[in-house]
């Protein structure tokens, strides 16, 4: 979601966390929307739901967004088991965040 539409500031993540030696380096920080910075936490990996298999989550210093994801409307859909295992962890698709996305996309200004 883009910050411009959230109605919350996004906060400063640390991608790796402090408590797993993330050093506070712009290398290794992000700006995230509340939502997500606090479903994800101390975070640096998740179960596949498909696969069941442990994966690292999404990094957005060095992964390319468009590899794992890709809009389906409001929901955001994942091409990869990193893609899967991020949107189960950030929970980026509960029924309240699609129906703020389709409001948006109702406005004409989303995705």
């Amino acid at each position: 979601m883009p910050q411009q539409f959230d109605p919350i500031p996004f906060e400063i993540d640390h991608v790796i966390a402090e408590k797993h030696l993330g050093l506070t380096r712009p290398s290794n920080l992000a700006l995230a929307c509340f939502h997500c910075n606090n479903f994800k936490g101390p975070n640096i990996g998740g179960i596949d739901p498909l696969t069941k298999k442990l994966v690292p989550l999404f990094d957005p210093r060095h992964d390319a967004w468009e590899k794992h994801f890709l809009w389906g409307g409001a929901v955001l859909r994942a091409k990869t088991p990193l893609g899967r295992a991020t949107i189960q962890v950030l929970a980026i698709n509960l029924p309240h965040r699609i129906a703020h996305r389709v409001s948006l996309i109702d406005e004409g200004v989303f995705p």
